[in-house]
């Protein structure tokens, strides 16, 4: 049941955070709009460049800890947080001063990565204390009053930079009662102890965060290569940064349910040594992922246009649903390589193979994109190039999976790729009435609970609890 509601609150995440882009797309200019866009991006960026080397390193570090020590390590990594944030200001306001977006705008982006990253890092050591529940119902509360806050502040100002302080706002909302909420043990470790937790963090978390760091900036790079071409206030702009906003939310957010809810007992079962049982858990884990991802691929597509005439402004109908597709399909080949195939090396601790990985990504990507650009293809065509890139480095990066052994069930894969063509092919029926388009819904939600039950996934997440 507390499974169930981890990935309910993920979920919930999700949904909210599509919601979020689709109410501003409303209220905000395509100019604002854009611009919000961006900040948003780069805020990310901010928030994983300076924390996720911190979240990388808690959970594997945290997760099979206990005691004075699990507490010495948080007071550890709470240090290490404080002086990352330190650095983002100093050196994000100096980066600011020669960026070509509005001050108050750039300003805004710093302080939501840093309250997104310190969020994200509370959260994370309330799952790894045995406390998945509370951790979920925090990501709910956070949801909503990002929600809140963004739209309200949207109406009233109807610009990028009141919209970008109301999510701020409900960042420190959310911080502040997750403290109340829950409140940690800490052990305030010696000079020595401190140094020492520092390098072994250093050693693994910063490599792995750097291949994060990679990863994002890529569909950031093709972001600006795209709007480079098109143009920073035109709709074709906004439509192309709607479908890439709101296309890389359900993958990264239904990966990271999973990674939350079965990778603790994954490195568990990895540090005991047992090396069957090690596999075996991360089998389970592939298959809940593989199946999600394909299901939900073949969902967005052929559910997204009747989403897309229901929800997104007129202007930017067209160059939205042209790039929607294509962006469904980038991303999910993208989520695969920066978290499915990096299960291994994470565990194993082989960080550098992780930015290696991630740098031929970026390399490739920024190449095809730019290649498209110069040749004044489509912006479907540059997003496709982006996706091709990204399925080639995955080839090349298969093999420590196939190595460790750890094979989803082939069966399974099939019948969940059975069901997302079916899904997809629910793009071509007609949906002019809501009884048709709920018929659509309806058919789409028995595949999901089809396959769900042919893998027996949601047994496979409780028995990872």
């Amino acid at each position: 049941m507390i499974s169930l509601l981890a990935f309910g609150s993920y979920i919930y995440q999700s949904a909210s955070a599509i919601i979020l882009i689709f109410a501003v797309s409303h209220i905000l200019s395509p100019a604002q709009y854009t611009s919000f866009s961006l900040a948003l991006a780069a805020s990310q960026l901010f928030c994983v460049f300076v924390f996720e080397w911190l979240q990388l390193a808690g959970v594997r570090f945290l997760a099979a800890a206990s005691g004075e020590e699990a507490a010495r390590l948080r007071f550890s990594l709470f240090s290490a947080g404080l002086l990352s944030a330190l650095v983002l200001l100093l050196v994000g306001s100096v980066a600011g001063l020669v960026g070509t977006l509005e001050t108050s705008v750039v300003a805004l982006a710093l302080a939501m990565a840093v309250l997104q990253g310190a969020t994200d890092l509370y959260f994370m050591i309330v799952r790894v204390s045995d406390r998945l529940a509370t951790a979920s119902v925090l990501l709910i509360l956070r949801a909503s009053v990002l929600l809140a806050g963004a739209v309200t502040a949207a109406l009233l100002y109807g610009t990028a930079a009141a919209t970008l302080c109301g999510i701020a706002a409900g960042y420190c909302a959310a911080l502040l009662v997750s403290l109340i909420v829950h409140r940690t043990s800490l052990q305030r470790a010696s000079r020595h102890a401190l140094l020492t937790d520092w390098r072994n963090f250093c050693r693994y978390g910063i490599m792995a965060a750097a291949a994060s760091v990679i990863h994002l900036s890529v569909p950031v790079t093709l972001r600006l290569i795209v709007i480079a071409t098109l143009g920073r206030t035109s709709t074709g702009a906004a439509g192309f940064s709607m479908a890439i906003d709101l296309l890389q939310r359900p993958f990264s957010v239904l990966v990271t349910a999973i990674h939350t809810v079965s990778y603790p007992n994954v490195v568990v079962q990895f540090e005991r040594d047992i090396d069957g049982e090690a596999r075996r858990a991360t089998a389970r884990m592939l298959d809940f992922i593989l199946c999600a991802t394909i299901v939900m691929l073949g969902g967005l597509i052929g559910l997204l246009p009747d989403a897309a005439h229901l929800f997104v402004p007129a202007d930017l109908l067209v160059d939205f649903l042209n790039a929607a597709p294509v962006a469904a399909v980038f991303y999910f080949l993208h989520i695969h390589l920066q978290a499915t195939l990096a299960v291994v090396p994470h565990l194993t601790k082989s960080a550098t193979r992780l930015v290696v990985v991630a740098a031929c990504q970026l390399v490739l990507v920024s190449a095809a994109a730019s290649i498209g650009a110069l040749l004044h293809i489509s912006v479907a065509g540059q997003i496709a190039s982006a996706a091709l890139a990204t399925a080639l480095i995955i080839l090349f990066a298969s093999g420590p999976l196939i190595r460790f052994r750890a094979a989803p069930r082939a069966l399974l894969i099939v019948e969940a790729t059975v069901a997302a063509a079916a899904i997809a092919m629910l793009a071509a029926a007609p949906s002019a009435s809501l009884l048709w388009l709920a018929g659509k819904i309806a058919f789409a939600g028995l595949a999901v609970v089809l396959v769900t039950w042919r893998g027996d996934l949601l047994a496979s997440a409780r028995s990872s609890n």
